[in-house]
C-alpha cells in the first residue's frame, strides 16, 4: 500500500490528542454494554426467561460475529471512523429500547441488535490505532488501548450493579445509552486516517468469500478462538458464581480481573515489540490454564479472587500481543479484513462459551467447574498449538 493511503503520525510518536481520544473512546463504549452484563441474568429471569441465560451473551456475540466481515470491508473502503460512530450508536439506541422491549422475545431480538456495536467498533478502532502508531511500537500502543477498554470492562460492571442496586433496571439502562454518547462524543472529534476512501454504496455491503476471512492471520485467529470461550463462560457463569461464594456485588470478580490486566497490559505490549509475540502468549497462555482450574476448584471468596487476578494477568498478557501479532501478519491495504478475522474467532469463542455453558449450567451451581476445566484444557490446546508452531519454525519474522 502507498504511503498516501493513511495518514500516519510522526516517527516514534504514541502520545498524541488522537491517541487519547481513541483511549478514551474505547473506555466509554467498553463501559456502555459491559455495566449490562451481571444484571441481566437476573432481568431475564424475572421476565420468566431463566432458560435462556446463556443466550444474553450467544446472541450478542453471534451478530457481532456476522458482522465482523462487514466491518472489516467497511473499514478499509468508507473508514474509520464511520465504522467506529455506527459502534457506538448502536449502544446509545439499544439502552433506550431495553425499557420498551419487555418481553423474553423481545430481549432476546434487542440482544441480536446490540451486538452490532461490538462487530463494528472495535474493528476499525484497533485498526485506527495501527493507523498512527509507528509499528515497531504497535505491541505498546495495543496494549495501552487495551487498558482503556480494560479500565470499561472494570468499571462498567461494578458501576452497572452499583446503579442497580440504588435505582432499577431502566435507570441502569439509559445510564448505558449516556455513557455511550459520550463515546460517540470523542470519536467525533478524530480525524479520519483513511485517505483514499470511498461513499458508502449498497454494494459495498456484498460480501464475498475474500472478504469475510484473511488467510494470512488465521494462527492468531485460532489462539483467539481456543483462549475466548472462556471469556463467554465466565461472562456467562461468574455473576452466579461470585454471589454462591459470598459476594453481593457481582461485579467483584470483574474488578479484580481488570485491575490485574491493567497492571499487565502495558508492560506486555512493550514485551511482545522487544522480545515476540510468541514468548509473550506463551506466558499469558500457561498462567489463564491455572486461572481457569483455580476458578473452578476454590470456592471461596479468596479463591475466587485470587482466580480473577490471575486470569487478568493471563488476558492482559494475551491480548496486546494477539492483536499486534495479527497486525504483524496482516497486509497493510486490508488490515481492517484482518482484525475482523481475529475478532470473528474471538466472538465465536465467546458466543460459544456462553451457549454451551448457559445449557449445561441450568442453575446448577455444581456444573460451574466442569465447564471451568473444560476451558482450562481448551487454553491448553493453545499453548501447545503455538508450541508447535514455534518448533516448526513457521513465525521466523514475527515470533522470534
Amino acid at each position: 500500500m502507498k504511503r498516501s493511503t493513511i495518514r500516519l503520525s510522526k516517527k516514534g510518536t504514541i502520545y498524541t490528542p488522537r491517541f487519547a481520544l481513541i483511549c478514551l473512546s474505547s473506555l466509554f463504549f467498553s463501559a456502555s454494554y459491559n455495566m449490562l452484563i451481571p444484571e441481566l441474568p437476573a432481568y431475564l429471569s424475572q421476565m420468566g426467561g431463566a432458560p435462556y441465560i446463556g443466550l444474553i451473551i450467544a446472541l450478542f456475540t453471534l451478530t457481532a460475529g456476522i458482522s465482523r466481515p462487514f466491518s472489516g470491508k467497511l473499514t478499509d473502503t468508507i473508514g474509520r471512523k464511520p465504522v467506529m460512530i455506527f459502534g457506538a450508536l448502536v449502544c446509545l439506541i439499544s439502552g433506550f429500547l431495553y425499557p420498551i422491549l419487555t418481553s423474553v422475545s423481545g430481549f432476546l431480538i434487542l440482544r441480536l441488535f446490540h451486538g452490532f456495536s461490538t462487530g463494528f467498533n472495535p474493528t476499525a478502532t484497533a485498526t485506527y490505532v495501527a493507523d498512527i502508531v509507528p509499528k515497531e511500537r504497535w505491541g505498546e500502543a495495543l496494549g495501552i488501548q487495551g487498558i482503556s477498554f480494560s479500565t470499561g470492562l472494570a468499571l462498567g460492571p461494578a458501576l452497572g450493579s452499583l446503579i442497580k442496586l440504588h435505582f432499577s433496571f431502566d435507570v441502569l439502562f439509559y445510564s448505558s445509552s449516556i455513557i455511550a454518547l459520550i463515546s460517540l462524543l470523542f470519536i467525533a472529534n478524530l480525524k479520519e486516517t483513511l485517505v483514499q476512501k470511498q461513499r458508502f454504496e449498497r454494494k459495498l455491503l456484498k460480501i464475498s468469500k475474500t472478504d469475510i476471512i484473511a488467510p494470512e492471520v488465521l494462527p492468531a485467529a485460532i489462539v483467539t478462538f481456543l483462549t475466548y470461550v472462556a471469556f463467554g463462560v465466565i461472562l456467562t457463569l461468574i455473576p452466579d458464581w461470585s454471589q454462591h461464594v459470598g459476594f453481593v456485588n457481582k461485579g467483584t470478580f470483574f474488578i479484580v480481573f481488570t485491575i490485574a490486566s491493567l497492571l499487565v497490559r502495558f508492560v506486555a505490549g512493550k514485551m511482545s515489540d522487544q522480545y515476540g509475540r510468541i514468548r509473550v502468549i506463551h506466558v499469558g497462555l500457561v498462567l489463564l490454564v491455572v486461572s481457569l482450574f483455580l476458578i473452578g476448584y476454590r470456592d471461596t471468596t479468596r479463591g475466587l479472587l485470587t482466580g480473577a487476578a490471575l486470569y487478568g494477568l493471563a488476558m492482559g498478557i494475551i491480548s496486546p500481543a494477539v492483536n499486534a501479532w495479527t497486525i504483524d501478519m496482516s497486509h497493510p491495504r486490508y488490515r481492517g479484513k484482518a482484525m475482523a478475522t481475529m475478532y470473528i474467532a474471538l466472538e465465536s469463542g465467546i458466543g460459544l462459551g456462553a451457549l454451551f455453558s448457559g445449557w449445561y449450567y441450568r442453575e446448577t451451581l455444581a456444573h460451574v467447574p466442569h465447564v471451568l476445566y473444560a476451558c482450562g484444557v481448551l487454553a491448553l490446546l493453545a499453548l501447545l498449538y503455538m508450541g508447535w508452531r514455534h518448533y516448526k519454525k513457521v513465525d521466523r519474522t514475527t515470533g522470534l
